[in-house]
């Protein structure tokens, strides 16, 4: 039988649901999701592998106007990824309408896919657009647009077959039991820094990065150790996330053990630390050193 796969980056603006979309597709957890904007910050690799194709979807942080360089390096993986591909989806809330700002990135991506990548549009929330609101973007006259809803399913099958219809005859790049192409180191301190976002509100959530310190399999016993810092950019963050007691940090490593025992098949011993590095969303230095390269 024959193959089609390739790589697909997911495209748009801060939450519109790309993560969710993603998770949905591959039908396991490989990006993190919350309400806070700007969660992801790599780009996230997740693989659908079905018996006639291979799909590496490559979902990307938000693009947006970045405010120190935290925020150019994630605008960068973005732009990054949309180069490297062989379809952009580019993913808009339709029950928010087609707005300016979703216009200005739908026309750089339609510049950039002249030059090589395909280009499919997805109107996100499908569930929750009203039917003249539905009326309105197929007036909008896209090449190829689908209404999902990456929370119920709707529309995902149609989505799926346009876009492996799009990639070429090729090779399997991963095993076919791969569900990310990510190490699980990274995905377990993206599932940390995930409760944080869920746990905090303010100016908390952007300001969090999560180092893996430690990461071991004990030979006797079905246990996992792991030892992770949550790092922070001032001590008044510090003590938000430690909490009372210690209670929010607490709760923080229960949430966060759960999802990482179902990503490993394993118990999990989930040691937190947090540590206090002044304003390392502005340092290049310290980005590197902590995974933003």
């Amino acid at each position: 039988m024959e193959v089609r796969s390739g790589f697909v980056a997911v495209v748009g603006r801060p939450n519109v649901g790309k993560s969710t979309l993603v998770n949905y597709v591959i039908g396991s957890k490989v990006a993190i999701v919350s309400e806070k904007p700007q969660t992801t910050r790599n780009q996230v690799q997740g693989v659908l592998t079905r018996e006639d194709a291979q799909v590496v979807f490559i979902d990307t942080p938000g693009l947006h106007v970045p405010k120190h360089k935290l925020g150019q390096y994630m605008v960068r993986q973005a732009r990054t990824a949309v180069s490297e591909v062989d379809v952009v989806v580019f993913v808009f809330d339709g029950s928010a309408g087609f707005t300016s700002e979703d216009e200005r990135i739908y026309d750089e991506l339609r510049e950039l896919s002249g030059k090589g990548p395909e280009l499919v549009v997805v109107a996100n929330k499908a569930d929750a657009m009203a039917e003249a609101q539905r009326k309105r973007l197929q007036n909008l006259k896209f090449s190829s647009l689908m209404l999902v809803s990456a929370l119920t399913g709707q529309g995902v099958e149609e989505f799926l077959a346009l876009l492996i219809s799009k990639l070429p005859l090729g090779p399997k790049y991963y095993p076919d039991d791969w569900v990310s192409a990510h190490p699980e180191q990274f995905i377990v301190a993206e599932f940390i820094r995930e409760k944080v976002l869920r746990s905090t509100e303010e100016e908390v959530p952007h300001a969090v990065a999560v180092i893996i310190e430690d990461f071991r399999q004990r030979e006797q016993r079905e246990l996992i150790d792991i030892r992770a810092t949550i790092i922070v950019e001032r001590d008044s963050q510090k003590g938000i996330i430690i909490g009372k007691g210690g209670r929010m940090l607490k709760s923080i490593g229960q949430a966060a053990r759960l999802d990482i025992e179902a990503l490993l098949g394993s118990q999990v011993n989930l040691q937190l630390w947090v540590k206090v590095k002044k304003n390392w969303r502005k340092n290049e230095d310290e980005l590197r050193r902590l995974g933003y390269r």
